[in-house]
């Protein structure tokens, strides 16, 4: 088993695409503002951000296997500060693009290694506690960078926001520089791309994870995206979207808790994930509902809290048993894996700007969880070691908690 990274540090790493994004959200009418640009192009910086990401991640997947981990992920962050850099000073629209698509290309390191580096070195179902655990972390995340968002661009503009960004990543930087082991395995051989990719391309398990995957985070991203221009619209709300953070952490938090407990008593991951499935629903319903009954009102995010808490419940079952049959190449198949999830949900996030109706992005992203989830299916299999090239053997795709994928 490979040597262990410090899980504090594995958490903040995590965490740090998603903390960046939330920081970022609340300066979106700023930035209309700044740059002249209408709501819905605006949005697109978040959405174009997800395209960028996708192939971060499967750079980053990829020469974390070639380099190893640990020098992935160090390039990636200090590419993600100067993209950051150049976001404070950008002069005109197309400029602050090219900044964002830069930094989603860097900061995918995040999400990509870290996932990497916990699956050399846990397994079984101690991997899915871990993600468990994470859970709880990135249930805070939201609340912490909605807040801190919206004290900056109140206080300092949306270059004030890009420079904390840019701070924070050098601050990432200087401690995995100091903390972080290398824990890619001595015996691994450097994994064929696009023989993985097509395995990839034609597993139903896979398709399944992506597609649960990306409906999950274009729900919240929905949020974060339309959030603040629905918050503009409303007459004296009783709380500031960044405020509105903390009841997502809250909902998110609960959600966590409840999935750790049932992990606990037994229920495999696929249980798990048909509850986050139902959570959703529930929650989309309650959008909807109330948006319409009481259109000035804030009530409504009670269904976005809830949407938090199925995400919660969801997420760390479905990434726990996504790769369970490509342990002989966690780097490159997560970067496949995320290649795939985040091209989806980019995709859905441009829709969704361009339509600004966050209860219709919900209800498309609830009706697919729901179809997706509806027949499980088992993973075709990874290629082996053993196997000849361009061949592939069949191993069966489990659960961290024994269900199926």
């Amino acid at each position: 088993m490979s040597p262990r990274p410090p899980f504090l540090l594995a958490i903040l790493l995590l965490s740090f695409p998603q903390i960046v994004e939330t920081i970022y959200s609340p300066a979106l009418p700023l930035i209309a503002t700044a740059y002249r640009v209408t709501p819905a192009e605006t949005g697109q910086t978040l959405s174009l951000w997800f395209a960028a990401f996708a192939f971060g991640v499967v750079a980053w997947g990829r020469l974390s296997d070639l380099w190893g981990r640990r020098p992935a992920l160090l390039a990636g962050l200090a590419l993600y500060a100067a993209g950051a850099a150049w976001a404070m000073v950008a002069s005109d629209f197309s400029h602050l693009l090219a900044a964002r698509l830069i930094s989603a290309f860097g900061a995918a390191v995040g999400s990509i290694v870290t996932q990497t580096a916990l699956r050399d070195s846990h397994a079984g179902p101690e991997l899915g506690r871990v993600f468990a655990v994470l859970g709880l972390a990135l249930a805070i995340s939201p609340a912490v960078g909605l807040f801190a968002g919206q004290l900056l661009a109140a206080k300092a503009g949306h270059s004030g926001v890009f420079a904390a960004l840019g701070l924070l990543a050098a601050f990432m930087l200087g401690l995995s520089l100091w903390r972080w082991p290398e824990t890619r395995p001595a015996t691994l051989s450097v994994a064929p791309f696009w023989p993985t990719f097509r395995v990839m391309l034609r597993d139903p398990g896979i398709w399944r994870c992506t597609l649960l995957i990306a409906a999950f985070n274009a729900a919240i991203f929905a949020w974060y995206q339309l959030g603040p221009f629905l918050f503009a619209g409303l007459e004296n709300p009783w709380l500031s979207f960044g405020q509105s953070g903390f009841l997502l952490a809250a909902g998110a938090l609960a959600g966590a808790l409840m999935n750790r407990a049932l992990l606990r008593r037994g229920w495999t991951a696929e249980a798990l994930i048909a509850l986050g499935v139902l959570l959703l629903g529930a929650g989309t319903a309650l959008v909807i509902l109330l948006t319409a009954l009481l259109p000035q009102s804030l009530a409504f995010l009670s269904g976005v809290t809830l949407i938090s808490s199925a995400y919660a419940v969801a997420i760390p079952n479905v990434l726990g048993i996504a790769l369970r049959a490509y342990a002989d190449r966690f780097g490159t198949a997560g970067a496949v894996l995320s290649l795939f999830y985040y091209n989806l949900l980019g995709a859905g996030l441009v829709i969704a700007g361009y339509g600004q109706r966050l209860d219709f992005a919900l209800a498309v992203c609830a009706l697919l969880a729901a179809i997706v989830s509806v027949r499980p299916m088992r993973c075709r299999g990874a290629l082996s070691e053993e196997s000849p090239p361009g061949g592939k053997s069949r191993i069966p795709c489990s659960s961290s908690g024994g269900g199926r994928s």
